[in-house]
């Protein structure tokens, strides 16, 4: 095994752990609750193999659901990210994407936003509107999706930020 697939197995099972064990128990106001392990979806390599992706991200929500015993709402949003990832990075990057040559440390900081918060808007709209599940409710799921998007945003941020290799 090279050391890019051991780097992405830690990522994994540290992202799992730490949802599961942390921040699962968090729940500000009612509405606040982070998601940090979409990231290793947000930041999967672009040139590995798109049916390894869309499998590990299924497994990813699916051990997030065994262990929030939620039924299968996080698979299902991680596998809708994980779908439509292509397109919402040729939409924040542009050329970057289309030519291959994307790499997360190098891209500008308002791209790179731009692309976290689609995909966590996404995630948590997916999320929320199979957890509530009733159109009535229709103002509580946008409610939980805008504030547990900005707080799963700025997370990603911090933890990006803190972690990313500096490129000279």
């Amino acid at each position: 095994m090279n050391s890019n697939v051991i780097s992405q197995i830690l990522k994994f099972i540290t992202l799992i752990l730490v949802q599961v064990v942390i921040l699962n128990h968090i729940n500000f106001l009612g509405y606040i609750n982070p998601y940090l392990y979409i990231l290793f979806v947000v930041l999967y390599p672009v040139k590995n193999d798109r049916m390894i992706f869309m499998l590990l991200s299924f497994l990813l929500g699916i051990l997030v659901d065994v262990f929030s015993d939620s039924g299968g709402i996080h698979a299902a949003a991680c596998v809708t990210i994980a779908y439509l990832r292509p397109l919402v990075l040729k939409w924040s990057f542009g050329t970057v994407y289309e030519h291959q040559t994307i790499k997360f440390n190098n891209v500008d900081f308002g791209s790179k936003l731009m692309y976290f918060s689609l995909l966590t808007v996404i995630h948590h709209l997916v999320l929320f509107l199979l957890e509530v599940f009733n159109f009535s409710e229709t103002l509580l799921t946008l409610q939980k999706t805008l504030f547990s998007s900005i707080f799963t945003i700025l997370l990603c941020v911090i933890v990006t930020i803190i972690f990313s290799k500096r490129s000279k």
